[in-house]
């Protein structure tokens, strides 16, 4: 095939331009809708195509200069290159697009994109990797689609500015560390105030390890805390400082005080904090809570959606598989005086069966899945006859297919909000509102 020349008319899931080549969709890597551009076609399916440019003809007016020096090498950001403004449109028109493809929801119930206010220097949780070889240490992420690691120098653009000035003081400090091989992965975690770093660790010298970071905590500001992990996460270690972190919750009760949220390095909790608020507000709106409701929260992590809508309900029954968040969740309790809420340890699809077959009922669910969604817990689900299903999803593929799921059991999508939780990435959060009937 020769090297056609096209325009770009959209973006698709999965972060890519589209165009067609001789009436074949063809997906296009780091274009942006509105550029002319020479293609070479890299792979031919039955029923689409991808191509790179090789020629940047006429670019966009939506095109913008992305600011990462790693933009386009590293597997994270895809969509740098794009104005944000255009981001948001896209992310509605895509996230309505396959809901209709996989779960029949009409168009018109999708609203607009909540717009992150922070395009850049958002995200509060990032996982640099390392690499120590002849050229030195390398601290950043891997290359897109290897293992690769590209030295992030100058910090990821996207992360809290205290994430960055981490990393900085961790360079410093590790050009003395006498096994930088043995040092894989390093996750840099915020609160409101803290900021703490897990070094993954998969040399034999523990103690010599714990030494070298205690020694040196003074020297590594703005660091509040330390941990040292050597295999899974349930192993971590506190080498020194803080043990938690923490976060406010606007109250359910007007003139009260915040919720106070703490959650341990590891645990779950949403990467974008001003949109974390964005999305408690819509559950709140979409629930309508009068104070009689009995609350089921499925996936709930630390308690971070029920917990502050606790006093608006009377009772809150969480359930999530990782034990250390269900532990935050019941310290979170206790730092707020929650005595209406029990949160439980269980897997979400076995704890639902569990539920539905002792006779519990709630008038509302909130779920919130991973990446993978709530397939299997869907048949019990509907048998805890809830009024109102309120899902906050990561994917819109997996949401759709559970839309389509719960239609089958009487539920029926009223609106679905995107919420642009990861500026600068095709990805897209979301609370969707299912009625039964």
């Amino acid at each position: 095939m020769s090297s056609p020349v096209v325009m770009i008319d959209k973006l698709a899931f999965g972060g890519n331009g589209i165009c067609r080549i001789d009436g074949k969709v063809c997906f296009v890597p780091l274009s942006c809708p509105g550029d002319q551009v020479r293609l070479a076609v890299t792979a031919e399916k039955r029923s689409y195509l991808t191509a790179r440019i090789i020629e940047l003809i006429t670019p966009s007016p939506l095109r913008v200069v992305p600011p990462c020096p790693l933009f386009g090498i590293c597997g994270g950001c895809n969509w740098q290159h794009i104005a944000y403004s255009h981001q948001s449109t896209a992310k509605r028109d895509i996230h309505a697009e396959t809901l209709w493809r996989g779960g029949r929801v009409e168009g018109e119930r999708v609203g607009e994109t909540a717009a992150s206010p922070l395009e850049y220097g958002y995200r509060n949780r990032v996982q640099f990797k390392l690499h120590a070889g002849t050229g030195g240490l390398k601290i950043g992420f891997f290359r897109n689609a290897t293992h690769v690691v590209e030295n992030a120098v100058q910090g990821c653009p996207i992360a809290l500015p205290a994430i960055n000035s981490a990393l900085s003081s961790l360079r410093v400090a590790l050009a003395s560390f006498p096994e930088p091989a043995a040092i894989t992965q390093i996750n840099i975690e915020c609160g409101a105030q803290e900021t703490v770093a897990t070094i993954k660790y998969i040399g034999k010298n523990y103690d010599a390890v714990a030494r070298f970071f205690q020694e040196r905590f003074c020297e590594l500001p703005p660091l509040s805390g330390i941990f040292l992990q050597a295999g899974h996460k349930s192993n971590l270690q506190k080498l020194c400082g803080d043990g938690y972190l923490a976060y406010p919750m606007p109250a359910a009760v007007p003139g009260s005080p915040p919720t106070t949220l703490v959650f341990r390095p590891g645990g779950f909790s949403q990467v974008n904090s001003p949109q974390n608020l964005v999305i408690l507000g819509l559950v709140r709106r979409m629930a309508e809570f009068r104070g009689h409701e009995d609350l089921l929260d499925l996936y709930c992590g630390n308690g971070n959606f029920s917990l502050p809508l606790a006093k608006s309900v009377a009772s809150v029954t969480g359930l999530e598989g990782y034990r250390d968040s269900i532990a935050a969740a019941q310290d979170n309790c206790r730092l707020n005086g929650v005595t209406n809420a029990e949160y439980v340890c269980a897997d979400a699809a076995e704890g639902v069966a569990r539920l539905a077959a002792a006779g519990r009922r709630f008038s509302t669910v909130i779920l919130d899945p991973p990446r993978a969604g709530a397939a299997e817990a869907i048949p019990d689900l509907s048998r805890l006859n809830a009024e109102k299903i309120i899902y906050i999803s990561c994917d819109s593929s997996t949401l759709a297919r559970d839309c389509g799921l719960l239609a089958g059991h009487g539920y029926r999508v009223a609106e679905s909000v995107p919420v642009d939780m990861f500026p600068q990435t095709f990805h897209v959060e979301s609370v969707t509102l299912l009625h039964r009937g």
